[in-house]
């Protein structure tokens, strides 16, 4: 029901503008139907048509949802809702354990590498839009991890990849396989494409290939899978998982895959390729911004000719390029990487064994989380922040998974790890007790 809201507007953008701006400020809340198209088109004075129009925008850009004769309505979660202002706030004297963000002490200065990429010379329009010397590191670097021959393009960052390379493929309305918990900023990425984001369950190898395969049977045209340090399990392919999951994309060769590699660089398991001999158009995104610093907005794309061709014909149209300031300074950065991975390895590790000193199943094979199933995720949190930590309820990730929170260990000292297990043993054992904090 829309309440005392009414929508205005005479052309289908003014319309589709109005009802955006309506879901955003909370006007029209998640749920709310929206009038028949003829209805709403003898209210404004306007043919059915534009109307239509209209709603087609507003699905396109992943604000409302049309289900046959149940008429349209606003998505469950809007685009114009991100998954991220869910976040809890982080009181005074509160441990944040929410973020997903790396260790900052573990991360390379960049003042030296900036300073040595200034250097460089100017860069013009007209000129080629990647570094050839990170282009060729990169290359090299794919194909000792067994990635297939491909083309090269440089990104900002693994969402502007992925973003990038759905957008050269699919249309909207297309469907999309995707990890189920699985990365938010993907998950509210699809509907903002106009794609609907179909669930797979994942364990701690990866998407389980039974679920990939029926949701690529009833008409998912592409697939996204987190090789490893997934979000916000940790999931990560191992050499059998990997091989099952080839052997699904082989008998499904017109599946669009796309692998997100965000963790490379701060993890120390194998690369594991899934596009060798399997689909015919694939690419994977490989991220500095995890292992070098989030603010370096650099990921290298690889894939078949024809969609990076696409990906770099379109780039060319809206971005044009990747600051050749930032590809040097992760090109320098490169030349002495840090290795984080032990230090990460050693956090999550401490964690788990004291969530399971208490009985508390946990999952975090690799990156930067562990994945704790919960009975009710918004209370658990809440209990949590009462004892003074602050944690990511599951509600960011999930689609049709069962609940969760997400606890990042990158700046949790192993010497921590016995008290927040034990507070959450309390929490879910009690979830009313007072708070710790002051």
């Amino acid at each position: 029901m829309l309440g005392e809201y009414r929508i205005t507007g005479r052309r289908a953008s003014e319309i589709a503008a109005d009802v955006e701006r309506a879901v955003a400020a909370g006007e029209l809340p998640p749920g709310a139907a929206l009038p028949p198209l003829r209805d709403l088109a003898g209210e404004l004075g306007v043919n059915p048509n534009t109307v239509a129009a209209a709603y087609r925008l507003l699905r396109e850009r992943g604000v409302i949802e049309t289900a046959g004769r149940r008429g349209s309505r606003v998505r469950p979660r809007p685009v114009t809702a991100p998954r991220d202002q869910a976040r809890l706030p982080v009181p005074s004297g509160a441990r944040d354990v929410s973020a997903g963000n790396p260790d900052p002490a573990l991360l390379p200065p960049l003042g030296p590498a900036l300073a040595a990429a200034a250097t460089g010379p100017a860069v013009l329009y007209g000129h080629p839009v990647a570094e050839p010397e990170l282009l060729a590191d990169y290359r090299a670097e794919f194909r000792a991890d067994g990635v297939p021959e491909g083309e090269l393009a440089v990104c900002s960052g693994a969402l502007d990849g992925i973003a990038r390379v759905l957008s050269a493929r699919l249309r909207p309305g297309d469907t999309v396989a995707v990890e189920d918990p699985g990365w938010g900023s993907l998950l509210d990425l699809l509907p903002a494409l106009g794609m609907r984001p179909v669930p797979v369950p994942v364990d701690d190898q990866g998407p389980l290939p039974g679920p990939v395969a029926a949701a690529l049977d009833h008409g998912a045209r592409a697939l996204v899978v987190t090789s490893r340090a997934q979000n916000p399990t940790g999931a990560a392919l191992t050499p059998a998982r990997a091989a099952a999951l080839r052997a699904v994309l082989a008998e499904r060769p017109g599946t669009v895959l796309i692998e997100d590699d965000h963790g490379h660089g701060m993890v120390d398991q194998p690369f594991q390729s899934l596009a060798d001999g399997t689909v015919t158009h694939w690419a994977l995104v490989r991220s500095a911004a995890k292992a070098l610093g989030p603010d370096l907005r650099v990921a290298v794309c690889t894939g078949d000719a024809d969609t990076i061709s696409r990906v770099l014909g379109r780039q060319r149209l809206d971005a044009g390029w990747v600051s050749h300031l930032l590809q040097r300074t992760v090109l320098e950065l490169r030349r002495r990487p840090p290795a984080p991975a032990p230090a990460y390895r050693a956090r999550r590790d401490a964690l788990l064994a004291a969530l399971a000193a208490h009985g508390i199943r946990a999952h975090g094979a690799s990156g930067l989380n562990v994945w704790v199933p919960v009975p009710d995720e918004t209370a658990t949190a809440a209990a949590l922040l009462h004892r003074g930590w602050v944690t990511a309820p599951g509600a960011r990730f999930r689609l049709a998974s069962p609940p969760g929170i997400r606890i990042t260990v990158s700046t949790l000292d192993p010497a921590e790890a016995p008290d927040l297990a034990a507070d959450l043993a309390a929490a879910l054992a009690a979830p009313a007790a007072g708070s710790r904090l002051t």
